[in-house]
């Protein structure tokens, strides 16, 4: 029995031992555990506070670099700013003629080595040149065109270094540059500056081989700038004593530029040109100076028909409707009546048109005048001609009107309301062709019928 007792407790203590054992496992496991989450919470926690402090510092970067950037574009709009002023005030000098202020504002631009360098650069040697400092001018010019030879500023350099030297004595022939543009712009440089000196060397040119191109632009730089020696030139080459190519032209240019004392010589051109083509110019240019009396004698006792319609057209370009009234009372011809009307209508004249589709006695003409009112807008008119007329020509001349004129509304109208199948099938053929909102409606309501 003893023996037996104490082999259960031995068996008791080693359970014990073993389960105590396995607390003191499982114990120090749980310990372990709990020792590594901490360990991993704190871990965690550091490394959290590190990724603020690098997200902080990231933003402290941004920020840095946010603001480095501002301060470069206020700094590049202050220069900018800086850079307008001085060339603002620059033109705004040289306008007034304070060259030497200009001369100042263009020298600070050119330290601020901006786009603008070449610019400033070509209006400082322009105020040097008005200065009489031509040596510092040319060294300028030269400047522009060493350092910007690609600048749209390198011919007016060019041009200005030729006026610069031409006005110092020094000989200059700035056709051998090959460069006829560069060419006129020299003369147009040296006549602003010294018309009595480039205009024998523009009448020289106008005398040698060069293009017909190249002679009118010089041509044109003559006339602009008025000096009685000029207009003699002009004169001349419309009267065609010389250039009989430039003859036209400076007809069209001495009736721009010539003035009050252009009118005689204009007329007394074409009383003694035999040329179409001069006295169509001469024509034209009573247009320039809206001297209607002369037109009112070319449409009256002009022979040749073209030319004729040419002056009343022109009269009609200038309003010149008591003259157009002349002439269409006067005019046999029924061509050339439906030309004045058509002088009424460039004039604006609906009045005159609707006496003449009301009690012209020609067909033809009444037609005309229709077709014109609708040109004009006279919707209302329109429809009061159509209704009262009787003749189905003139009807369908009305509907034609209302065609070309767009109004598909009036045709809407006389649709819904002829009762000649003739015209009602006209007005409707029109409205099909038209893609109106309006039309497209009513053929639809002819549809649904």
């Amino acid at each position: 029995m003893t023996t037996g007792h104490s082999f259960y407790e031995i068996r008791l203590k080693r359970t014990a031992v073993a389960g105590l054992t396995l607390g003191l496992l499982l114990l120090s496991s749980s310990i372990t555990a709990h020792t590594a989450h901490l360990q991993s919470q704190d871990a965690g926690a550091q490394s959290a506070e590190a990724q603020e402090k690098a997200d902080e510092a990231r933003q402290e970067k941004e920020q840095e670099r946010l603001e480095r950037e501002q301060e470069k574009r206020d700094r590049e709009q202050e220069m900018n700013d800086r850079q307008k002023e001085l060339y603002e005030n620059g033109r705004d000098a040289l306008d007034d003629e304070q060259y030497e202020k200009a001369l100042g504002e263009f020298s600070e631009l050119l330290k601020l080595n901006g786009p603008q360098t070449d610019v400033a650069l070509y209006w400082k040697a322009y105020a040097e040149n008005k200065l009489g400092k031509k040596a510092a001018a040319l060294a300028t010019i030269a400047e522009v065109k060493n350092k910007f030879p690609q600048s749209r500023w390198k011919k007016d350099a060019e041009a200005l270094e030729i006026e610069v030297r031409q006005s110092s004595n020094q000989q200059v022939k700035p056709e051998e540059h090959g460069d006829a543009e560069l060419y006129n712009l020299a003369l147009q440089g040296l006549m602003n500056s010294s018309p009595e000196r480039a205009i024998p060397l523009i009448g020289k040119k106008l005398n040698s081989s060069a293009s017909v191109k190249d002679k009118s632009k010089l041509l044109f730089i003559l006339a602009q700038s008025g000096q009685p020696q000029a207009m003699d030139i002009l004169a001349n080459i419309a009267r065609g004593q010389s250039n009989p190519e430039l003859q036209s032209k400076a007809v069209e240019y001495l009736s721009m530029f010539g003035g009050d004392k252009s009118h005689k010589l204009l007329n007394d051109i074409y009383s003694s040109s035999n040329d179409e083509s001069v006295r169509r110019a001469v024509i034209r240019s009573y247009l320039l100076n809206g001297d209607r009396a002369s037109l009112l004698s070319a449409a009256k006792g002009e022979k040749n028909e073209s030319l004729r319609r040419e002056a009343i057209r022109t009269l009609g370009l200038t309003g010149g409707t008591s003259e157009l009234e002349q002439l269409f009372q006067s005019e046999p011809s029924t061509d050339l009546k439906r030309e004045i009307l058509q002088a009424f209508f460039l004039a604006g004249d609906s009045k005159r048109m609707e006496q003449a589709a009301l009690n012209e006695k020609n067909v033809d003409l009444r037609r005309a005048a229709i077709r014109n009112l609708g040109l004009m807008g006279q919707s209302d008119l329109l429809q009061s001609i159509y209704a009262k007329e009787t003749d189905h020509g003139l009807k369908e001349e009305v509907l034609n009107s209302y065609f070309i004129s767009g109004n598909a509304k009036a045709l809407v109208a006389i649709a819904k309301s002829e009762k000649d199948p003739s015209l009602k099938k006209e007005a409707v053929q029109k409205l099909s062709l038209m893609g109106s909102k309006e039309g497209n409606d009513y053929l639809m309501e002819l549809l649904e019928k």
